[in-house]
C-alpha cells in the first residue's frame, strides 16, 4: 500500500493552523467598530469562524444537491437577518458564542460525512445557526450607525461566501475529488472544537 504524503502533509499542515491561530478566528471582539454597509460587507470575512460556517453551507448545500442547492443558503442568510433585528432590538440570546462554535463542528461534521437530510431538517439545522451568527454579527454594531445598511452588507457577503462553497464542492466534484472536500469539512469540525476549548 503507498502512502500518500502529500495528503499526510496537508492534514498535519491544517490541524497545525487550526491549533495555533485561533486568535484570528473571532469576529466577535465586541469593540463596536462596525458601522454601515462597508463594514457589513467586510465583517463575515474577519473572522474565520463566520467565514468557514458560511462556506460550510454552501459546501453542504452542494453535497445534498437538488432544491437544497438553493433553500439551504436561502434560509441561512434569511435567519441570520433575523438574528441581526433580535440584535438591534437588544433581545437578549443565550449562548451564542457557543452556538457559534458548535455551528462550524455540526456543519463541518455534515460535510464531511456527506450526510443527506431532507429538506425540511437541514433547513431546520441551518436556520438554527444563522441565528447565533447574525445575532453575533449585530451586537457588534454601534449604537449611532445605521443598521439597515451593515445587515444588508453582511447579507450580501454571506451569501457570496455560500456561493464560494457550492463552487468549491462543484469543482472538487468535477476533478474526482470529493475526499479533500470531506477532508475540508473535518478540518472545519477541528476548528470548531478548538475553538471552543480554548475560549
Amino acid at each position: 500500500m503507498m502512502i500518500n504524503y502529500k495528503w499526510i502533509f496537508k492534514t498535519v499542515l491544517s490541524v497545525l493552523i487550526l491549533v495555533f491561530l485561533p486568535s484570528l478566528a473571532h469576529a466577535h471582539i465586541g469593540d463596536g467598530v462596525a458601522s454601515g454597509w462597508s463594514h457589513g460587507v467586510l465583517h463575515p470575512f474577519l473572522g474565520l469562524d463566520h467565514l468557514c460556517a458560511m462556506l460550510a453551507v454552501g459546501l453542504w448545500a452542494r453535497q445534498m444537491g437538488g432544491r437544497s442547492l438553493w433553500v439551504i443558503p436561502l434560509t441561512f442568510v434569511s435567519v441570520m437577518a433575523l438574528g441581526g433585528l433580535f440584535g438591534m432590538t437588544e433581545t437578549s440570546l443565550h449562548f451564542v458564542e457557543g452556538g457559534i462554535f458548535f455551528s462550524l463542528i455540526a456543519l463541518g461534521f455534515l460535510v464531511a460525512v456527506a450526510i443527506q437530510l431532507p429538506l425540511s431538517a437541514s433547513a431546520c439545522i441551518v436556520g438554527m445557526f444563522a441565528l447565533f451568527h447574525g445575532y453575533a454579527h449585530v451586537t457588534e454594531l454601534p449604537k449611532s450607525a445605521s443598521g439597515l445598511s451593515y445587515v444588508l452588507g453582511f447579507m450580501l457577503s454571506t451569501a457570496l461566501l455560500h456561493i464560494v462553497g457550492i463552487a468549491m464542492a462543484t469543482g472538487l466534484a468535477k476533478i474526482g475529488r470529493l475526499q479533500w472536500l470531506r477532508l475540508i469539512g473535518a478540518c472545519i469540525a477541528m476548528f470548531g472544537g478548538t475553538l471552543y476549548f480554548v475560549s
